[in-house]
């Protein structure tokens, strides 16, 4: 813009010039005299401007004849397209102009202006990797996906824009949720290149979202490779995918290598929850319950979790209450103020039928950090210990409407999960869930069963209810049910 107004400046002031001269000229009566060789000229000041003219004309003729004896000379000496050039060099002057014209009008949000110069410039220079590109941007600016996929499909044509070419009809894809045809350019793109950061990521999500585990895997390897990823958060990850991949053997039947899959992720991310109950329930599958009560051991010292507890469970599953609190007790004795291993010691206590005993190891749960778990667990004391049916109801009840706990919640958009998955299956973020508090008021109601999982076998988890119901009292009667059988 700047050097526009420079330039209007210096015209201005040229056109200021010539009229100043010319009217110098007028004023003077004698003309112009000029004098060379023994002969003396003398032009009237009319005369003496066109003359003026004429030697600029000349000039300008002089010039471009010496341009075009150059592309002769070029020619013979064997550049075919010299002459060519030389006449199209006014054609790429305006080219270059619209195309550079098209390039502001896109960034400054002028679309359809964009693309009308996005299609002067591809007349005029006759370079479609250059303009194509611009008419790609400018159409799916302008809302033209299909002129726009034009281009792009253009672009495959040379190997300099392939690339670019792949990328945008990709975008598309991803847009229109075409995922598997956008998987299949995603892996054509990371082919031509593996260390694009964006390729990766976006080839990663689109084989998550399709279960290949295995690619991934590999996915994620290239990007650590390319200095995309820390060390930590590598493995974090890879254990995450080989998680998956564990999981996806097992369904198919293949017992040793869900096995070794399991325990490569628990290897790869020993606090990674999923894996190490799948590790340990594998291991002592296999007959090595020491390995199995080493695993969880570990995970339980990084994170306590019920799920732990109930992968520790499984490793000796016929046993009697007396036994299972036994051998509980090298785990309680890792973390035994957290509010988890209390919980965890209340139930195995209520299940050998020690109710004082579990009302100590509840401590004050109850009132400091109450949970529908934990007065669950007290509901469930009351009843061994004698007491009347309406105080053991007061229990349910509270705990049917108290805080859930910890929950599997994604940390970008808090969704709560029943279960740990590597995707939200609300946002689709990748490996965004934990173990926390979800926000107040965001957990559904716990079923009965999901209150105390070792004194029951939980079914699935119950479908999140539209709208709670007016009385808690069906609800009370369900879990009371529950506890009539367990205890």
């Amino acid at each position: 813009m700047i050097w526009a107004l420079i330039k209007g400046l210096i015209f201005f002031a040229a056109v200021a010039a010539a009229t100043y001269g010319a009217h110098l000229l007028l004023d003077s009566g004698d003309g112009l005299r000029i004098t060379a060789a023994g002969y003396e000229f003398t032009l009237g000041p009319l005369q003496a401007v066109l003359a003026i003219l004429a030697i600029f004309g000349t000039l300008w003729l002089l010039i471009k004849l010496v341009g075009l004896l150059m592309a002769v000379l070029h020619f013979i000496n064997g550049d075919e397209t010299a002459i060519s050039r030389y006449f199209d060099r006014n054609r790429e002057r305006k080219g270059y102009q619209a195309l550079s014209e098209g390039l502001l009008a896109l960034a400054s949000g002028e679309n359809r202006v964009a693309l009308s110069r996005a299609v002067k410039a591809e007349r005029l220079l006759g370079k479609p990797e250059l303009t194509n590109l611009l008419v790609a941007q400018a159409a799916e600016a302008a809302g033209d996906g299909k002129r726009a996929a034009e281009a792009y499909k253009a672009l495959l044509q040379h190997e300099d824009s392939r690339f670019i070419g792949i990328r945008g009809l990709l975008t598309q894809k991803i847009a229109e949720g075409d995922r598997e045809t956008a998987l299949k350019l995603a892996e054509k793109a990371f082919a031509m290149k593996p260390r694009h950061a964006e390729t990766q990521d976006i080839l990663l999500q689109l084989q998550a979202e399709a279960q290949d585990w295995k690619g991934a895997r590999a996915t994620l390897g290239a990007k650590a490779r390319a200095g995309g990823l820390s060390r930590d958060v590598f493995r974090r990850r890879d254990a995450v995918l080989a998680l998956q991949q564990a999981k996806g053997v097992m369904a198919e039947g293949a017992s040793i290598e869900a096995r070794e899959a399991a325990i490569d992720a628990n290897k790869l991310s020993p606090d990674l929850i999923p894996a190490a109950a799948l590790a340990a329930r594998n291991l002592a599958l296999a007959g090595d319950a020491k390995g199995a009560t080493r695993v969880i051991r570990k995970a339980w010292e990084a994170q306590p979790h019920p799920d732990l507890a109930a992968a520790f469970a499984d490793i000796v599953p016929e046993e009697t209450a007396e036994a299972r609190l036994k051998r509980f007790g090298t785990l309680l004795s890792i973390k035994p103020d957290h509010p988890e291993t209390r919980m965890l010691k209340a139930e195995l206590l209520i299940a050998a039928e020690d109710f004082p005993a579990a009302r100590r190891a509840l401590g004050n749960l109850v009132d400091s950090a109450p949970t529908g778990r934990s007065l669950a667990l007290m509901a469930a004391i009351a009843r061994g210990e004698g007491a009347d049916e309406a105080e053991v109801r007061a229990w349910l009840a509270k705990a049917l409407v108290a805080p859930r706990g910890p929950q599997w919640c994604c940390d970008k958009c808090q969704t709560i999960h029943a279960e740990w998955a590597p995707i939200c299956g609300n946002c689709g973020g990748f490996d965004t869930l934990s173990w926390r508090e979800p926000p107040q008021g965001a957990a559904p109601r716990m079923s009965g069963a999901e209150l105390l999982p070792l004194l029951v076998n939980p079914p699935a988890p119950a479908p999140t209810p539209s709208a709670e119901p007016e009385s808690p009292e069906p609800e009370v009667i369900e879990l009371d049910q529950i506890l009539r059988r367990a205890t």
